[in-house]
């Protein structure tokens, strides 16, 4: 495909807003459509993004035949639904995570894309980020000896209101699915799965989980030591102990950050000078896959996203945490 790729996005909140402001530094590729459930709402999106196409349903979107790929950003709860209708119509799909709301939902949106031969992946932004990948190739490498101890923590301070979608239960509301996700994340993708999984937690009055301890047990007393909270503010660091140094992941891992490399005592400081909310990373990589009509991501694979779901239904088995 040379021609400019034309994306559409489902679901205008607030992460939507940061993708299509990174979809605006692409020369080859432009937010052409929007659908929210409101027409107002969508209007406005697609005015603030220069979007041609703004329609008050998801079905009009998917069956606009100048769409050649789709962004899905809204809540957990509805992301198996809204990725099977683009899939159905034939149309790419990067579904913002988590994947899904457990290991069935994901298996029935994977077989679907493999029966349709459509692309699909998890839009786990992390993976694709440069300071991130500059440390999985660190660790990888054995560059400071093997890995010993990984501890990563996100949590953030906001007053509980079940009618904010992030304390809602019924759409996958609570700490584990929304910010837990990334510290299990940074575990899977460094560690791999663990021999044993140990987990508790705490709760608002409407079941969401509050917050999320969580330890994983590997061969060789490996571990990592895990945390996701909506009650406090954490320093969201992601520290690799290693044995003949440290790996640090600064302030906000998740996002564009920077990294310390600690050895000998000696710190050293690396700035991957980003310019971006950091979107734009895992743009590229999807775009790359369609113009080389790919279906399947060869970095967020199908068995990795597969991994990941099951890792935080065993911690929602662990914690009692039923949707």
């Amino acid at each position: 495909m040379s021609k400019t790729i034309n994306w559409g996005i489902i679901g205008l909140g607030n992460i939507a807003h940061k993708f299509a402001k990174d979809l605006l530094t692409f020369k080859d590729a432009k937010l052409y459509a929007v659908a929210s459930r409101t027409q107002e709402k969508a209007n406005e999106f697609a005015s603030e993004y220069n979007a041609a196409k703004a329609y008050s349903n998801y079905e009009a979107l998917v069956k606009d035949k100048s769409v050649d790929a789709i962004y899905v950003a809204t809540p957990h709860a509805l992301h198996k639904e809204n990725a099977l209708l683009c899939l159905e119509h034939n149309i790419p799909v990067l579904c913002e995570k988590p994947f899904a709301m457990n290991i069935d939902q994901v298996n029935e949106m994977t077989s679907k894309a493999k029966e349709k031969k459509v692309l699909l992946m998890e839009a786990l932004w992390t993976y694709f980020l440069p300071h991130y990948q500059y440390v999985l190739d660190v660790i990888q490498k054995d560059t400071y000896g093997k890995v010993l101890k990984l501890e990563a923590d996100f949590g953030f301070y906001r007053a509980f209101n079940n009618n904010v979608r992030l304390f809602n239960k019924e759409l996958g509301g609570g700490s584990l699915l929304d910010i837990g996700i990334y510290p299990i994340f940074a575990a899977l993708s460094s560690l791999g799965v663990p021999e044993n999984i140990e987990a508790n937690a705490t709760f608002f009055e409407n079941g969401a989980d509050s917050s999320c301890n969580i330890n994983f047990k590997y061969d060789n007393n490996v571990t990592a030591n895990l945390k996701s909270t909506l009650l406090e503010d954490t320093p969201t660091e992601a520290i690799f102990y290693c044995e003949k140094g440290i790996i640090k992941i600064n302030k906000g891992f998740f996002g564009p950050t920077t990294v310390t490399l600690i050895v000998d005592g000696i710190e050293k400081l690396i700035d991957f000078n980003y310019s971006t909310i950091g979107y734009n990373y895992e743009i590229s990589h999807f775009n790359k896959l369609i113009r080389n009509n790919k279906t399947e991501s060869d970095i967020m694979t199908f068995e990795f996203s597969q991994q990941l779901i099951s890792l935080l239904d065993k911690v929602r088995k662990a914690i009692n945490l039923n949707y």
